[in-house]
């Protein structure tokens, strides 16, 4: 079993490369990593990117570029917990940027079709309050928006 936790993999047709160098521009704590090319005789021209490792806030990835087979769908999701409003801001505005979708509920899409969630990091006791009406509230508040508002969040938790 391992040891030091995952490596997610993540299929490109053909952006390998350029999103190992997006996503490391955007967290810090970020490197790219050894870059292995297709051979000769491979499905893809030799020389091309077959895979490029990188570090993103610290987790492993493998950027992978396997061909158009397989995209991108909300069924998978990275939440990036924010501290406050500054740093929502600042990752909903990168991941969207250049052809990326927003999406609700702290949701959006990057220009890779990667999903994320931008939320904050009281967003869980929020709505798991023990208390059923401010739960309620800030369930609510958060289903009405996009990119998350803490201030709103927190007013709505409040009863205000």
């Amino acid at each position: 079993m391992a040891t030091d936790g995952f490596t997610t993999c993540l299929w490109f047709d053909d952006e390998a490369e350029e999103a190992a160098h997006y996503y490391v521009s955007i967290f810090k704590n970020s490197t790219v990593g050894r870059v292995a090319r297709y051979p000769e005789g491979a499905p893809r021209p030799a020389g091309t990117v077959l895979t490029v490792e990188f570090t993103a806030n610290g987790h492993k990835f493998v950027a992978l570029n396997g061909g158009p087979q397989f995209r991108f769908n909300e069924a998978i999701s990275f939440q990036i917990f924010c501290e406050n409003q500054e740093e929502i801001d600042y990752y909903w505005t990168k991941l969207i940027e250049n052809g990326g979708e927003p999406g609700p509920c702290g949701w959006l899409k990057d220009r890779y079709g990667v999903s994320w969630q931008i939320i904050p990091d009281r967003l869980d006791d929020m709505i798991s309050d023990p208390d059923p009406a401010k739960a309620a509230r800030a369930t609510q508040a958060m289903l009405s928006m996009h990119k998350l508002d803490i201030a709103a969040l927190e007013k709505a938790y409040a009863g205000e």
